[in-house]
């Protein structure tokens, strides 16, 4: 069993609380997350961002494992992070998604804010193109992983339609420019004539050509349509490889560290909301359920969930409820509608 040491705030899992708030009504409480992520940009410099924070927007501590046993005898007990020292590009866009969110809904952005996120724009426009760890923190050689490059048009899109809905200064062709240099090398680069799908990432390894449940945020993020024949071709491979009755595996690869992996809470609510957006909305529905069965008696989840339906990992996990917030959401509008939209 894995255990890490989650007295730490993600800058890419807290970005996705401003999503579920605002969807829920809680504009007071998106928005202050947003100053304190804005504190954040402001005081880092050129624009790179950390991992992760503590609490109080310190650092977090250096790893150290501890000589004691956690539950059901699980060890080690790691305290800090190793992760915090990565670097990772999707943190960008989740806190760029944000901020475009919260300015849309709950209030404009302030002046200062503007000109940190505008470091952070032109920092991501020179190392879009770089290798990174990834979305899921691997402790192995930086490699070119989709999510992230996803995540990086993600940024330079929101800060660009968030400049021109609010008539904010801004370097618009340069960053247009970036915007469309990053989406033509995800399609040139990703997606794999072979095996008629995208690919996690850049290499010729096995692993670099599987699929990855972070790739399930492509439509999520509107960057291709729900219904798009190869977007429907890389569901139908994630469903395949990464998907064991409804419950989707983040991947199936050797990410380097001990312990056994689970099926990942969040990717596999973000794989029903995937099938929803397709169209495929019985299937979303009984996915779901079938997920929600899995949940404790308050309904609460942990990260993963093992083969014997028991709960691996943090607990209760905030990005899982992200994920189902998001899932119940779109599925929700789906089955009282015609059937599925696209909203904003």
């Amino acid at each position: 069993m894995r255990n890490w040491d989650y007295r730490a705030t993600w800058v890419r899992d807290s970005s996705f609380i401003v999503y579920a708030l605002l969807r829920l009504g809680y504009q007071g409480e998106a928005v202050g997350f947003l100053h304190w992520a804005m504190d954040r940009a402001q005081a880092c410099s050129k624009g790179h961002l950390g991992v992760m924070y503590a609490l109080d927007g310190g650092e977090i501590a250096d790893e150290r494992k501890l000589d004691l046993a956690g539950f059901e005898g699980a060890t080690p007990i790691v305290v800090g992070n190793e992760a915090k020292d990565q670097t990772q590009h999707d943190i960008y866009g989740a806190l760029l998604d944000a901020t475009y969110l919260g300015s849309k809904y709950g209030e404009p952005i302030a002046h200062d804010s503007w000109v940190a996120i505008g470091r952070i724009v032109d920092q991501v426009c020179e190392t879009w193109d770089t290798p990174d760890s990834g979305i899921w923190e691997v402790r192995g050689p930086k490699k070119h992983y989709l999510h992230s490059r996803l995540m990086s048009w993600v940024a330079v899109d929101r800060a660009v339609r968030l400049a021109q809905k609010r008539s904010l200064p801004a370097p618009l062709v340069r960053w247009s420019e970036t915007r469309t240099a990053i989406h033509d090398d995800i399609w040139a680069n990703f997606w794999n004539d072979d095996l008629g799908r995208f690919v996690r990432a850049i290499g010729d390894a096995p692993e670099d050509l599987a699929v990855d449940g972070a790739l399930l945020m492509m439509p999520l993020v509107r960057f291709v349509g729900a219904t798009d024949p190869k977007w429907l071709a890389t569901l139908e491979a994630i469903g395949e490889d990464l998907s064991d009755d409804g419950q989707v595996y983040r991947y199936r690869i050797d990410d380097g560290l001990p312990g056994q992996e689970g099926t990942f809470v969040a990717c596999s609510f973000w794989y029903v909301e995937c099938l929803a957006r397709a169209g495929r909305l019985d299937e979303a529905r009984l996915n779901f359920e079938k997920l929600l069965a899995h949940g404790n008696h308050l309904g609460l989840f942990a990260e993963e969930i093992a083969q014997d339906g028991s709960f691996l990992g943090n607990f209760p996990q905030g990005f899982s409820h992200l994920a189902l917030i998001s899932a119940a959401f779109y599925l929700d509008r789906a089955l009282d509608s015609d059937g599925p939209r696209e909203w904003a």
